[in-house]
């Protein structure tokens, strides 16, 4: 009998430690602000980015909810200057990448004619190359050392290690990858404008921003802030100051929703 009131009190209500809720914590610190994760685990605002994705100053791996957009200038038939009096508008696509590889999300124009010579923006990219499991995107290589030709360039894998032999044979001789009509990269026209952005949720409402961006960017000096963000595949509540300035500047990351007045 004694056995089973010890039991009783062991396991009732009052007694079972309740579980703290799961959250993120942003913590002031020097040199930089860390984000404190639910697992403990903490990291410099800095190295946020590279936390979620593999990245350094001078590319970016594409993961799901990450976007590539892609402006491209036209203009005139034959003309041998790309100057304000030949040109003929933009166009833009926009690719969203996940699982299966880059999808084409949209399309806008503002050509009235594709001008010969001139592939319309959506076919800067090849198809076997959307198909493509795993994207790094470049922001800017030497392509030819002796013009000092820069450009943009986007490699395609079917795997994270094929993926980082194609960029050390990109870094060593572009030419060796980003020959004529190849499915792996795409080198970018001077006249293509390139950036990475992600999409989050702004006071309710889907919104895209440049990868890169900080939380101070959608919420600038903030009387009342909530922030979500993916954690085990949940919305998390991260635990931040509003009222400091260094706190905002968190990096934001795709899927993050943020609430503000």
């Amino acid at each position: 009998m004694r056995v089973l009131v010890l039991l009783a009190v062991l396991v009732s209500p009052g007694c079972v430690a309740r579980r703290q809720p799961a959250v993120f914590r942003v913590l002031p610190a020097q040199p930089a602000y860390r984000l404190r994760a639910p697992d403990a685990s903490e990291t410099a605002f800095p190295e946020v980015l590279a936390r979620f994705t593999p990245s350094t100053a001078a590319w970016v791996d594409l993961r799901p909810q990450m976007e590539l957009r892609i402006e491209n200038a036209y203009y005139r038939d034959g003309s041998a200057r790309r100057d304000f009096a030949s040109y003929l508008g933009t166009e833009v696509a926009q690719y969203r990448a996940g699982s299966r590889g880059l999808r084409l999300v949209a399309v806008q124009s503002g050509v009235a004619q594709q001008p010969a010579g001139q592939p319309p923006v959506q076919q800067l990219i090849g198809a076997p190359q959307q198909r493509r499991r795993f994207h790094r995107f470049f922001y800017e290589v030497l392509l030819h050392r002796k013009d000092e030709l820069h450009g943009a360039v986007l490699l395609g894998a079917g795997s994270a290690d094929e993926l980082d032999r194609l960029a050390t044979r990109l870094l060593a001789g572009p030419a060796s990858v980003c020959g004529a009509a190849s499915p792996d990269c795409t080198v970018f026209p001077p006249t293509c404008t390139v950036s990475l952005e992600i999409e989050i949720v702004v006071n309710g409402a889907p919104r895209t921003v440049l990868w890169g961006s900080f939380l101070a960017s959608v919420a600038p000096h903030p009387r009342h802030l909530e922030l979500l963000r993916l954690h085990a595949g949940r919305p998390t509540p991260v635990v931040i100051d509003p009222a400091d300035p260094n706190a905002l500047r968190l990096p934001l990351l795709p899927g993050d929703r943020v609430t503000w007045d």
